[in-house]
């Protein structure tokens, strides 16, 4: 499938002209929608809690929308927490081509396991995973405990739809970028 260029301006210009909807969120609606997320990650997934109290940081994103037809995107705003006090806000953003049509929403939780792993990310500009740094999604079975699971991945990711934990997802290629609150 080939997409000329005016097509493509005009569905960039349309993402742009509707994410001051999307962006709307004031940083007392992230924290809210960051603590329900989180306490969503402990009750469904075993042993959560005392999983995230192993983490140097969590970067929470509570919604994420994705829409797309033929060319799709995604954007969501979330905030970074370090031993439970946020600590700056952050939003995602990716683009995609292939077969799609239609929109979903998802939360997105990324939990840096290690100091170096959570510096370099706080010090870059525009993090973009799977380049600057490779995000390890976790699947398990349901009777699975998280604390079982032999993880050595400096960073690792979880996603939820709203019917729970999404599974074969990919995060390649989402960019993460700091923003003001």
């Amino acid at each position: 499938m080939t997409f000329t260029r005016p097509f493509i301006a005009l569905l960039v210009a349309f993402l742009f002209s509707i994410s001051p909807i999307i962006n709307a969120a004031s940083s007392a609606e992230i924290n809210i929608g960051v603590k329900q997320t989180l306490k969503r990650f402990k009750t469904e997934i075993p042993g959560g809690a005392e999983f995230l109290s192993q983490a140097k940081g969590v970067l929470v994103f509570p919604t994420i929308i994705k829409a797309g037809f033929g060319i799709g995107g995604e954007y969501g705003e979330g905030a970074l927490q370090i031993s439970g006090k946020t600590v700056s806000y952050y939003s995602t953003a990716a683009a995609s081509i292939g077969f799609q049509l239609g929109a979903q929403s998802k939360s997105v939780v990324l939990i840096f396991m290690t100091h170096d792993s959570l510096k370099k990310f706080r010090n870059s500009e525009g993090w973009k995973a799977g380049v600057d740094g490779s995000v390890a999604l976790i699947e398990w079975g349901a009777s699975e405990d998280i604390n079982t699971v032999d993880i050595q991945d400096p960073i690792i990711g979880f996603v939820f739809s709203n019917k729970g934990l999404m599974y074969n997802l990919t995060l390649e290629g989402s960019k993460f970028t700091k923003i003001k609150k």
